[in-house]
């Protein structure tokens, strides 16, 4: 049935996803981390180190909850702090961290060390297109990427090999700041090369057979993707 032009429900749909004082809510309304991981996220937060924002450690508190994975991979250390948060919500998982920064590598190490999850949590340093070859095919139940958003895409191929049948994968900051709607002419030219990367990515999985995709409106933007296949050819068309 057709929703009339000035019917309440279709002003509603009309709004903005996410307006500003809604967002202030979910970043700061929201139950805090404590001990040393919060410790952590704030200190991150105040050296404007880029983590994921507070909304979407909640909505990955939720998520990892329900899903209780057995094996994690990560493609984007950072400082360690979404790592170390994956290894308090899921308390018997083991997860790999993937990154190639030596500065940033360093202080993932350490902090691993004081949160006292080095057992936990096995750090692989280097080029992920390159380690990500090396890994045991179907061997994890959830990934979250979080790194070069250009090379998603390059990346997807052996991601969903590692994979098994019935994960998830969660990928952040697929938005970028709204502009990923835009024309690639309007794009500042040494952000090309992201924008087209990204858009490729998005266009590959949100309309392939073999994968279920849902956007979420947190942070800078998370799509979720559950590979329904043991195989996924990325050759297939929708």
């Amino acid at each position: 049935m057709a929703i009339p032009p000035n019917s309440p429900k279709n002003e509603m749909m009309s709004r903005p996803i996410v307006k500003p004082e809604v967002l202030d809510y979910m970043r700061h309304g929201q139950r805090r981390l404590s001990g040393l991981l919060g410790n952590l996220e704030s200190d991150a937060q105040a050296r404007n180190i880029p983590i994921i924002p507070h909304e979407t450690v909640v909505f990955m508190q939720f998520l990892l909850g329900q899903l209780k994975p057995k094996e994690i991979l990560e493609v984007g250390s950072a400082v360690g702090f979404s790592a170390s948060l994956m290894s308090e919500i899921v308390k018997d998982a083991k997860i790999t961290t993937i990154d190639r920064f030596d500065v940033m590598i360093k202080q993932a190490k350490a902090n691993f060390k004081k949160l006292n999850v080095e057992d936990k949590i096995t750090l692989l340093e280097g080029e992920a297109e390159d380690i990500l070859k090396t890994l045991p095919s179907a061997q994890y139940d959830f990934v979250f990427m979080d790194s070069a958003k250009s090379k998603y895409i390059i990346f997807l191929p052996e991601i969903l090999r590692v994979m098994k049948a019935g994960a998830v994968l969660m990928v952040d900051d697929v938005f970028q700041g709204g502009t990923i709607v835009q024309d690639v002419s309007q794009i500042p030219r040494g952000k090309r090369a992201i924008h087209r990367g990204l858009k490729r990515f998005l266009d590959t999985v949100l309309n392939h057979p073999e994968l279920t995709s849902t956007l979420v409106p947190l942070g800078d933007g998370l799509i979720l993707i559950t590979k329904e296949a043991i195989d996924v050819n990325l050759s297939a068309e929708a």
